[in-house]
């Protein structure tokens, strides 16, 4: 328990304290994160849809969207048909995010280029310096722009980083709040698996 002393502390770095603590408890980053985390094989479809009815459903279609990434290339959903996508969204800002983006570097680079789309979304945060990031890290797969976080609250994102799996006929079929391994062989498999449907 947190111990604190009158005038030892203010109450401006017990809140900092506790943010702190509740972002290494929770795995992922959030302004408002009062979702559960999934667990390795997603969330179910009773816990995908997100709050108020209007986010992204299980089994549902994915909320379509059309974003610029940050060199300048429109990115519209609607055109990967046919192709399973992995959607990330994520910030520099956040160290989970961080974490898992090697991970996904190695992903893309394994994965069928005519079969597998690997997007990101930047959520809340500067382009420039997810440019400067990327570059510096190597990092190859797409980053989108989101604008005013249109497609963040299509998805319902309650934090970052969430991936989501779209299947070939454009249908939402999983969520992972958090960060993962995604070059394991448990994620491989489980891409391969929708891509071979």
């Amino acid at each position: 328990m947190l111990k604190v002393r009158k005038g030892k502390y203010s109450s401006w770095s017990i809140a900092v304290v506790l943010v702190l603590f509740a972002v290494a408890v929770g795995g992922g980053c959030s302004r408002d994160d009062n979702s559960s985390r999934g667990t390795e094989g997603g969330e179910t479809a009773s816990s995908l849809g997100g709050s108020g009815g209007a986010a992204a459903r299980w089994g549902q279609p994915a909320p379509a969207f059309e974003l610029e990434d940050i060199e300048g290339n429109i990115w519209r959903l609607s055109e990967l048909a046919g192709q399973v996508v992995f959607i990330n969204f994520w910030a520099t800002w956040c160290p989970p995010c961080r974490e898992e983006m090697p991970s996904m570097q190695e992903l893309y680079e394994t994965m069928p280029k005519d079969r597998f789309k690997m997007v990101t979304i930047l959520s809340n945060d500067d382009p420039a310096l997810a440019e400067v990031f990327a570059e510096k890290n190597g990092f190859e797969f797409p980053i989108l722009i989101d604008p005013g976080s249109e497609a963040g609250k299509a998805y319902g994102i309650t934090g970052v980083p969430e991936t989501y799996i779209i299947d070939k006929e454009g249908l939402l079929r999983q969520k992972y709040l958090g960060p993962r391994q995604w070059n394991s062989p448990e994620a491989q498999k489980m891409l391969m698996d929708y891509i071979n449907r």
